[in-house]
């Protein structure tokens, strides 16, 4: 009877927390169409803090800074969007409207073809998707390899055989493709830089030489921690350390 009564109490607790967000995302996004941002942002940022996480939340909230010029914070939620649903053409857009407005540009290091042609690949799915790719096929093989055993006919069963085959290489593919998206996921460590200009030093401490500035709204990548310092490199292949109160991580939720 307790067990009952708790799990009716924390469904309801769900149903309520459920009913509280949908309310305000629908706030929000009045607010935002009557150009209302800052009241659009606050019910957003409240959704998020209740524990909620999505591409079309952080989205939203891109779009609400940018409208605002506040082309920092709209580029670290364009950029979460993206981790969230990394093949979306609309937020690469707007993330692309945002940075253009950035004051630093850089270089990206030149990759050989088949590197391009494999992270063209492998990046086609997150390794979410391409985990539930893998599941579909494992599914697929069980029914055309009972199919093969129960049919009579050779040309059936021929066929059968074969797209069992071809369902167990996707699956191992998915799977191999699958760990190699999680395991350049966890490698990167992004980060957004939200002070409006940053020295970047050759060490990690103040009297380090300085190596050259960025601007708010450059991506970097973190490399190394040590105390309140942080070793970052941009995509040009520039290293550097920055104390960590001058960056975002996206990897926050």
């Amino acid at each position: 009877m307790l067990k009952k009564l708790i799990f009716l109490f924390v469904l309801c607790l769900g149903t309520l927390g459920n009913a509280q967000n949908t309310t305000l995302f629908n706030d929000a996004t009045t607010a935002y169409n009557n150009g209302n941002y800052n009241k659009a942002i606050e019910n957003y940022l409240q959704i998020v803090e209740n524990g909620e996480h999505s591409a079309e939340l952080y989205y939203n909230l891109g779009n609400a800074y940018y409208k605002l010029n506040q082309i920092a914070p709209s580029i670290y939620y364009y950029e979460k969007a993206l981790l969230l649903k990394p093949n979306d053409s609309e937020i690469k857009n707007n993330l692309s409207y945002a940075q253009n407005m950035t004051l630093d540009a850089f270089e990206i290091l030149p990759e050989t073809q088949f590197s391009k042609i494999y992270k063209t690949i492998v990046g086609t799915f997150s390794f979410d998707q391409w985990s539930y790719i893998a599941i579909l096929f494992v599914f697929l093989f069980v029914f055309l390899y009972i199919a093969f055993k129960q049919f009579r006919y050779s040309t059936k069963k021929r066929i059968a055989f074969i797209g069992s085959i071809i369902s167990l290489f996707i699956v191992f593919t998915s799977l191999l493709f699958a760990y190699a998206q999680y395991k350049e996921f966890n490698a990167k460590q992004p980060a957004i830089i939200f002070t409006e200009e940053v020295v970047i030093k050759s060490d990690p401490n103040n009297s380090g030489q300085e190596l050259f500035r960025l601007h708010s709204g450059t991506k970097v990548n973190i490399e190394e921690e040590l105390k309140d310092w942080r070793k970052i490199s941009l995509v040009d292949g520039q290293t550097g350390w920055l104390l960590v109160e001058n960056i975002k991580p996206l990897k926050d939720f």
